[in-house]
């Protein structure tokens, strides 16, 4: 055991090199995932849950789109396939997740239309039509509610935020607290014990 998370900026476990495949919206993917990173050895159930069942950008959505924990880039790659004319943000602090998507984006093909980016190095004039994330749950609560209240109001007035947060860690008092805030919370989806929350200003 190490002391690693996936949370860790830089990983000391073993960047031992392995394939993930899955597959969004009848397209298959193959992307590369390493030790060090969150969910390293398959799609993560949460992340497959919220790639199903929340509302993928369409084909012509333009402007930026941020994927807030991006790990080694699976909801990256769904992004810049499915919206093609976005740009998509990849933001993580664990310097090996960003060179995972990085590498994910431009297997894909996407490499141009993806800034791959430590949190800090995110431009202050940015501001997102469309956030995604699987967030940090296990950062403890208040990290994870100063992490959302730095990134959601970033949005821009008619974007979206798509968030999947297990029951058992907390969905229901986060959709909770999210609606003590002041956003506008529903819950478009509760599967395999996991809530997909569609969050609006």
């Amino acid at each position: 055991m190490t002391g690693d998370h996936y949370f860790t900026a830089e990983p000391s476990t073993a960047a031992v090199p392995r394939e993930v495949e899955f597959s969004v919206a009848g397209r298959d993917y193959t992307l590369t995932s390493a030790g060090g990173v969150f969910s390293a050895d398959r799609l993560d159930p949460g992340t497959a849950v919220l790639l199903r069942k929340a509302d993928l950008p369409a084909p012509g959505t333009t402007g930026d789109l941020l994927d807030l924990g991006c790990g080694f880039g699976p909801i990256t790659c769904v992004l810049a396939d499915t919206a093609p004319a976005a740009t998509v943000w990849a933001v993580d602090v664990n310097e090996r997740a960003r060179a995972l998507t990085a590498a994910n984006a431009a297997r894909t093909g996407a490499a141009d239309r993806v800034r791959v980016t430590a949190p800090d190095a995110v431009p202050d004039s940015v501001t997102f039509a469309q956030l995604w994330s699987n967030p940090p749950i296990r950062i403890g609560k208040d990290e994870l509610h100063r992490l959302l209240l730095r990134w959601l109001p970033r949005l821009a007035p008619d974007g979206v935020a798509w968030l999947v947060v297990a029951r058992h860690l907390g969905g229901d008092s986060l959709h909770r607290w999210l609606v003590e805030q002041g956003w506008q919370v529903e819950r478009r989806a509760s599967q395999k014990g996991y809530r997909v929350l569609r969050v609006t200003r």
